[in-house]
Parts: structure tokens; C-alpha cells; sequence
């Protein structure tokens, strides 16, 4: 294992006094390293929106997005799968987070049990993964046997495969259908991947899934028009939504919530195209969930 070779791995030579420094000179050379993570990110955007067109494909298609990770990179896979049914009111399974060790190693480092290279395979055949399903391996080396074996098993189902790495010429790039490699260089920290190469993946990940349900009618303008309203704040923010949305005031949201049985996709629709609640859910339909497309219908009719 050439650790050397890893630009990961490599020494910062812009922060070998940092622990002779003060605390504030200490967080600002930790600033100034942060400022690279969004230009690395920004070259790599055509790499980017092609995942984002595999996710969108897959899930037309009744697949699924599934990511692979150990340590930091199989936490960060987990937290952006997390967030997907709350925000875009997705089912549990369509965004699915792997990580080396289970469901344990979330909470406490498992790191050995990254170095199995069969052991992602079995965890997707749990998953029983089709060919319908897009798999992103996320590691910032590159080289984490757990993910480069779960990609080259997905491969063989004929996924599309992603990986998602911050060094260039990995194993991982050699595997995958397609590479994102943000080149953030070496960690403020030598080796401490959790900071600028974690930083680098948490945008990469939030712009797959982001990106994937504008483009699956999860978005309307820039509002979350399926939110699911599972907490106070939730249920505040879609009645903010519709009236934002359709520039009603607070007792006319909730009214035609109420009336949607809670959608505030249905809401805003029925609003925007002074339609009943069942011709708005129809529009809908008919428009594959896309509230613009619905409207746009309901206009050309």
C-alpha cells in the first residue's frame, strides 16, 4: 500500500507550523485550505450532471440510488440518503446508504472493516440490486477494497457505477463507469480526509440528489413542493410554501391543504390553476408530478 502515492495522503506544506500557532491562526489556515474544497468541486460539474442524468434514468425506470462508503465517506452516503424522504418526500428505499461494518460502524469506527473487498457485494445482494439501480462509491483515496468491490459486483448487474474520490488514477476510477474527482489536494491535517475531502464529497453528494429530484418534479421554482410534513416546523414550511408559491395568504394555505389531504404539491397546483383538488392531482399525474408541466397543461387546454 503506497500511501505516498495518494494525493490524500500527501503533507501540506502550507500548514507544518500549525501546532505552533494560536487558535485563531489555527481556524483561519483551516479557512484558507476550505476556500480550495469549491473550486476542486466546480471542475469536475460535467462529471457531476452525467450521474446526475444516470440517477434521474434510474429512477424513471423504478430504480434506485445506492452509495457505497467506509468511515467518513459511507457516513456522508448515509446522511444525504437520510434526508432525501423528508425534503423531496421520497420512499425510504429509493436513496440507500452502504457503509463498511453496517449499520454500527454509523456511530464508531469500524475501520477494518473496510479492507474486505467481498463484503459489499453480499450487502448488495441484500439490497437485491438490479440493473435499474445506480451505485456511487464514495472513498477519498480512491483504493477502499469495501468499495471497489461493491462497484465491480454492480457492475456485473449491469449498473451504472459512479465513483466519487479526491485522488486522481485510483482503483476506483479504473472500476467505475464514471469518475468525479475533486482534487482538494492535501488535508490541513495529514491524512484527516473527514476535513477537506469530506467537505468535497458532502457537496458532490448534495448535488446528485438535489439536482436528480429537480429534474424527477421533486421542485417547483425553487421550493420543496413534496415535503412531507412529519415535524412542526415541516408542516410550517408547507404552508409557507403555498403561500409563497401561490401568493395566498396563511388561512387560504391552509385551507386548500387541508383540502389536499396535506400535498402541498396538490395545494400549489390547484392554486396556480384554479382547478379542484381532483383536477389538480390528475394534472399531476398527467404530468408525471411536475408541477410547471401541470400548469402549462391546464393552460394549453
Amino acid at each position: 500500500m503506497n500511501l505516498e502515492k495518494l494525493l490524500t495522503e500527501a503533507r501540506n506544506p502550507a500548514t507544518t507550523d500549525i501546532d505552533t500557532l494560536s487558535t485563531l491562526e489555527i481556524v483561519t489556515e483551516i479557512n484558507r485550505e476550505d476556500q480550495a474544497v469549491a473550486g476542486a468541486v466546480a471542475k469536475e460539474l460535467p462529471n457531476v450532471a452525467k450521474a446526475v442524468d444516470w440517477i434521474v434514468a434510474s429512477i424513471s425506470r423504478g430504480g434506485r440510488l445506492i452509495y457505497l462508503g467506509a468511515g467518513t465517506s459511507g457516513r456522508l452516503g448515509i446522511l444525504d440518503a437520510s434526508e432525501c424522504p423528508p425534503t423531496y418526500g421520497t420512499p425510504p428505499e429509493l436513496v440507500q446508504g452502504l457503509i463498511a461494518g453496517g449499520p454500527e460502524a454509523v456511530f464508531r469506527s469500524i475501520e477494518g472493516a473496510e479492507d474486505c473487498l467481498t463484503q459489499a457485494a453480499e450487502d448488495l445482494k441484500g439490497k437485491q440490486l438490479s440493473a435499474a439501480d445506480t451505485v456511487v462509491g464514495i472513498a477519498a483515496s480512491g483504493r477502499t477494497p469495501y468499495v471497489i468491490g461493491g462497484l465491480q459486483y454492480a457492475k456485473t448487474i449491469g449498473c451504472k457505477t459512479v465513483a466519487v474520490t479526491c485522488s486522481p488514477d485510483s482503483e476506483m476510477e479504473r472500476t467505475a463507469d464514471l469518475t468525479i474527482c475533486a482534487r482538494v489536494g492535501p488535508e490541513v491535517i495529514m491524512g484527516s480526509t473527514r476535513m477537506k475531502a469530506g467537505t468535497a464529497q458532502k457537496l458532490i453528494l448534495n448535488m446528485l440528489t438535489t439536482a436528480a429530484m429537480i429534474r424527477s418534479g421533486k421542485v417547483y421554482s425553487n421550493l420543496m413542493v413534496d415535503v412531507q410534513a412529519t415535524n412542526s416546523k415541516l408542516v410550517e414550511r408547507g404552508k409557507r410554501i403555498v403561500m409563497l408559491a401561490a401568493g395566498v395568504d396563511r388561512r387560504q394555505a391552509e385551507k386548500t391543504l387541508g383540502a389536499a389531504g396535506g400535498s402541498v404539491k396538490v395545494a400549489v397546483t390547484a392554486l396556480l390553476g384554479n382547478m379542484s383538488i381532483e383536477e389538480a392531482k390528475a394534472a399531476l399525474a398527467a404530468a408525471d408530478g411536475f408541477v410547471a408541466k401541470a400548469l402549462a397543461g391546464r393552460a394549453g387546454k
